[in-house]
């Protein structure tokens, strides 16, 4: 049984900043991909950012020059730190852990993140 667990979500002013972290459980492998995702056009997801075993890491539109990923393999925890946050980033991001042939795929329930003045 696989378990991802969000935090850090929250309230903050435009050009504010959070940090948002996901912890894996279960048969979360080290190798596996983990990263973040928000709801997008349609029923699609919309990436935010992954991160490979080997720390390679791919960003969507929205997050690039802003957001940062990391992951700490040890712990199975995946990071997203948000900067410069904007009205639009408002949405529940979502915490996403898959293994390399897409064959397994997990969601974590999801963290409220509110930009307001």
């Amino acid at each position: 049984q696989v378990r991802l667990v969000e935090s850090g979500g929250g309230l903050v002013q435009p050009g504010g900043s959070l940090r948002l972290s996901c912890t894996g459980s279960g048969s979360v492998a080290s190798s596996y991909i983990m990263g973040w995702y928000r709801p997008g056009p349609g029923d699609q997801r919309e990436l935010v950012a992954v991160i490979y075993y080997d720390g390679f890491t791919n960003y969507g539109a929205s997050a690039k020059d802003r957001f940062i990923i990391d992951r700490d393999k040890s712990e199975n925890t995946v990071t997203l730190q948000m900067n410069n946050l904007q009205v639009e980033d408002t949405a529940v991001y979502f915490c996403y852990a898959s293994s390399l042939s897409g064959g397994e795929k997990y969601w974590g329930q999801g963290t409220q993140v509110t930009v307001s003045s």
